[in-house]
This record gives structure tokens, sequence and C-alpha cells, in this order.
């Protein structure tokens, strides 16, 4: 496996795959790899000819008073797990590579970036956006992997790739759980033994909230008001039905929707969600 700490040798080998005609799948993420970023090496693996992907902790994603500065940074054995998953150029460049001194240049996505994580992070997707346009133009990939776990930045990058002709497929993954249900994410790495347990509650609220669309509650506000009281132990960030595409709030659920929450712990924010669309009601697992 090639690890390119530069745009210029990154960009380089991905050419060279283009010239000998292959296909390249891509997955950014900020290293501290799991499970679920796994999942998304081994699926680009098994889609294209090549696998790449990046570990980049993205400075412009954070504010000042986030968790930049302790993010987990484990870059030895992110790179032997990556490997493991079939990935075969790891871009890693420093914050210097990706933003020179005089950086002056940013993408904001409308519209799907409001509300939900935009609403309390405002500075969030403007970050997200231009990091992943840079990559995007230096790994020049075919297809790029995202986890559904962070589906509005999903959707925030899908408009992004659509509206600037950016001739990349984008490619969402299911959220991968651990056994009793928690979403798999590296801010877990975070939690306190207790806080893991109170953390439970978001994905028990959604898999519950679920079940009632499954068995034919249309009513987004019934929904979302149950789904609050069941997060106990908590602070909550929100709580928000929406549109699945759009990302803006529905009142009545009859079309694809995006059931999401957000709630804070001593140590960390956690984000989960479950998708359900009313027509295929049983084909929406949690």
């Amino acid at each position: 496996m090639k690890v390119y700490k530069d745009s210029q040798t990154m960009r380089g080998w991905s050419r060279q795959c283009r010239m000998n005609g292959r296909t390249i799948g891509f997955v950014p993420t900020m290293g501290a790899l799991h499970e679920g970023h796994l999942s998304l090496m081994r699926a680009a693996a098994r889609d294209n000819d090549v696998a790449a992907a990046s570990i980049f902790v993205n400075p412009t994603q954070f504010a000042p008073h986030e968790d930049l500065d302790r993010y987990p940074r484990m870059l030895e054995r992110d790179l032997e797990l990556a490997e493991s998953a079939g990935i075969q150029a790891v871009f890693a460049p420093s914050p210097e590579v990706m933003y020179p001194s005089d950086f002056s240049t940013w993408i904001s996505v409308e519209g799907v970036s409001q509300g939900l994580c935009g609403a309390s992070r405002p500075h969030f997707f403007r970050g997200v956006a231009t990091v992943v346009a840079k990559l995007f133009h230096i790994v020049e990939p075919d297809r790029a992997y995202f986890g559904q776990k962070d589906a509005q930045q999903c959707a925030v990058i899908r408009r992004m790739v659509r509206d600037l002709d950016m001739p990349i497929e984008i490619v969402e993954m299911p959220i991968v759980r651990e056994p009793d249900g928690l979403a798999m994410s590296s801010r877990n790495l975070y939690l306190s033994a207790d806080e893991r347990s109170r953390a439970l509650c978001l994905s028990r609220a959604l898999f519950a909230a679920l079940r009632r669309m499954r068995e034919g509650e249309r009513d987004a506000a019934a929904i979302t008001d149950q789904v609050r009281r069941d997060m106990i132990g908590v602070d909550i960030d929100y709580v928000s039905l929406v549109d699945a595409e759009t990302m803006q709030p529905v009142d009545t659920i009859d079309r694809r929707v995006l059931l999401a929450v957000a709630a804070f712990l001593p140590s960390a924010r956690l984000i989960d969600n479950v998708i359900f669309d009313p027509a295929h009601p049983e084909g929406n697992a949690p």
C-alpha cells in the first residue's frame, strides 16, 4: 500500500491508474478507523479496480470550542487497517498541505446544510464541502463512499457534486452498529462506561420510532415528541424528521424521510439516524 503526503504524488498515482484503464473508489476519513470505515473501504475495493482512502483530521470543520486537539490520531494503526480492507493508496496530508497560509476559497452548499447539524454547528458544512472538494480534485475518483450515519453530510456532498458537475458517483452505505445498537463512531472512544450506557438511548429511541412508522404512524410531531421522551440521560441537541433528500422538515410522513438525532454527553456529542420510506415500510433496516 502506498502512502502519499502531498497532492502531486497522490494525483500522480490516480492518473497512472486512469491511464491504465482502472476505476478508482475513494473513502475520505479523519482516521481513528472503526468497522464503519472499513465497510466503506471494502465496498470501494470490491466495486472498483483500485481503492484509495484519505486520513486527514480537517481543522476547518471544527469550531474553536470543539475537539480538534483531542480528536483521536492513530495513523500507523489506521494504515494497517486500511490495507487489510483492500486500500491500495492512502492520502495523509498535513494541514499545511491542504490549507496554505493564504487559503481563502470556500464552498458553501445552501439548503441541505441548514438545520440538523448545520443549526448547532454553523461552521461545519462549509469546512466539510471545501475539504471534500479538494480531496476529490486530488484523488480524482470514479466513486466516493460515505456512511449513512452522517446522512446530512451525504446530502451536502451529493448536492455539491451535482451542482458543480463533478464526475463522481456518491455511494452511501448503511450505518454499522455495535451489537447493542450503538452507531459506530470515532468519538465513542471518548465515552466512559456510564456514558456509553446512556448513549444507547439514541438508537433505542430511533428503533422504537421506526417500529411506530412501520405500524402506520404518519404524524411527524408524534414521532419526534416520543423520541425526545425516550432519550433519557443525555442533553438533546436536536430531534428532527426531514425529507431524506432535501433535509427540509416534514409534517406528514408521506415520502422517504430521515429521522435524525444528536445529543451531548459529558465527553462527546453523538449523532444517529434511521431512514424510513412509507412506500417500502418493511425495507427500512435500523
